[in-house]
């Protein structure tokens, strides 16, 4: 260590023992919290300073942290080609935008989670507010609404959460990722938003192309009834709801075993439940309900049943009947769900990515954010769009495709030296006229380079100058696929190369 970067550490030292003094007078004072609070942040900051300056540099491992990626350009490619789709289905329905903060005070998320509370990100005191991560876009929505004061939007979000989960990044399971969301805001009748939003999801799976699919329905309500029937108490219904949903993913073995030790259920009501989670089906399945004259004594019952008879009634008038299941085993774990719940899973997928999509009603959510407890009644449904990516990414390595990762038009190419002052000036003609175009940054790049270039990075055309070019006022226009050239006048280039790109 050099003398000056000794005097250095010497001072910070004095001046963190300074601090420290200030600290200890105002505690001895019993000055207000915030006042500590702010002197206690300053020695900490300074501590740092000193612990930065006096610990040796080491070596560590460059990589992301887990459950994170970067992206390529062509990964990105794929990503901002996927998403322009989903946002045109929401747009087609009538879609508007919004964003919020990537964080929120603690005390919005809290309890909104059921057992995946334990999967916020937790960040520290800054200046008096506990904060975290946001762990969805739909809590922070509901605070948006009440803050607001309002009552009625059909809007869009598509933006990163985070989540302190388990990754599985081959599986599009991350902790950090994007959800693309479609929430319809307002009093309307039963079911008319609710079947829109089955309706979004299969238009946007069936643009994206990830291949057949599959959209299990339930209700709420009708759980709620199930497990009363079968002698869960009601304080327990949330817990036993967090189990369910994990019949996705584990058999209903392990599933029984962890309402029994974890939820403390009786064996009794774990094995009624099971009699009824492992039924499925289509609108025959409500039927069959209703000839259970124990579970139908159950008013919750009833008026779930009533609910899927009438959204089955529109998924038909929508043409998406075929697309959709009636299975009891969906639960979906989280407490602000109050209605029809719903999931999309990929049923040819290799992948093997689970479900890519889903959502339900959630009539009360907003009035736990209002003094009043003025409630804005809400349906949406959320896209898995790291989950979707996978299956894209995986499709183009099996069909061998490349992803092509720019948008230029045309390349302007030199076939002579020293011509960059001239290729600049077909850049400036046709950037003016919006079309995208680029150049090699070499003032006397090779041809052949100029033109493998184009190839490679799928540009469709290439315009080709040389000195003879320049002293006819022409051009030559090549098709880079084709190889065809053909000699256009400088005052119709521009409307030569639309003509082509239209074409193609």
């Amino acid at each position: 260590m050099t003398r000056a970067m000794a005097d250095e550490v010497e001072q910070k030292l004095e001046r963190v023992k300074e601090q420290a003094e200030r600290v200890r007078k105002l505690k001895a004072a019993k000055a207000n919290n915030s006042q500590i609070a702010e002197e206690v942040g300053k020695l900490l900051e300074l501590k740092a300073q000193l612990a930065e300056k006096d610990v040796a540099p080491s070596k560590f491992v460059l990589k992301t942290p887990k459950g994170t990626r970067d992206y390529n350009p062509a990964q990105m490619a794929l990503r901002l080609g996927a998403l322009d789709k989903i946002i045109a289905v929401f747009k087609k329905h009538g879609g508007e935008t919004i964003d919020t903060p990537v964080f929120e005070l603690k005390e919005v998320l809290t309890g909104k989670y059921g057992e995946d509370s334990k999967l916020i990100y937790d960040l520290k005191d800054q200046g008096g507010e506990i904060l975290a991560l946001r762990y969805d876009l739909t809590v922070p929505f509901a605070r948006y609404l009440a803050m607001g004061k309002i009552s009625s939007i059909k809007r869009y979000h598509i933006a990163k959460v985070y989540r302190r989960d388990n990754p599985s990044t081959t599986r599009g399971r991350y902790r950090e990722f994007y959800q693309c969301d479609f929430d319809i805001a307002g009093q309307y009748d039963p079911m008319l938003p609710d079947a829109e939003c089955i309706r979004i999801i299969s238009e946007a799976l069936q643009s994206l192309d990830v291949g057949p699919y599959l959209i299990k329905l339930n209700h709420r309500l009708l759980l709620d009834g199930i497990f009363a029937a079968c002698g869960v108490p009601a304080e327990k219904f949330r817990a036993t709801c967090s189990s369910i949903d994990k019949l996705d993913k584990s058999p209903w073995v392990e599933v029984r075993k962890e309402i029994i030790e974890e939820k403390g259920l009786d064996e009794s009501s774990a094995d009624k439940i099971g009699t009824y989670v492992s039924r499925s089906g289509g609108v025959e399945l409500i039927s069959e309900l209703r000839s259970d004259t124990e579970l139908m004594k159950h008013d919750s019952v009833v008026k779930g049943l009533e609910a899927i008879e009438l959204l089955f009634k529109y998924c038909e008038i929508f043409q998406v009947t075929d697309k959709v299941k009636f299975d009891l085993s969906l639960a979906r774990g989280l407490d602000y769900y109050t209605g029809i719940i719903f999931e999309a899973i990929l049923t040819g997928d290799e992948v093997g990515v689970g479900s890519v999509a889903g959502g339900g009603r959630y009539d009360n959510l907003v009035g736990m954010f209002d003094n009043k407890k003025k409630t804005v009644p809400c349906v949406g449904l959320s896209l898995g769009v790291e989950r979707i990516f996978s299956v894209l990414e995986a499709k183009l390595v099996r069909e061998g495709l490349k992803t092509r990762t720019n948008e230029v038009d045309v390349f302007v190419a030199a076939a002579q030296k020293n011509l960059h002052e001239e290729r600049m000036k077909l850049l400036t003609i046709l950037w003016n006229a919006g079309l995208r175009a680029e150049h090699s940054y070499k003032k006397s790049a090779k041809l052949l380079a100029q033109l493998q270039h184009c190839e490679e990075s799928g540009i469709p055309l290439a315009i080709i100058i040389g000195e003879g070019e320049l002293a006819r006022g022409e051009v030559t226009l090549r098709e880079v696929a084709t190889r065809t050239e053909v000699t256009v006048p400088r005052a119709n280039l521009v409307e030569a190369i639309r003509e082509r790109l239209w074409k193609q």
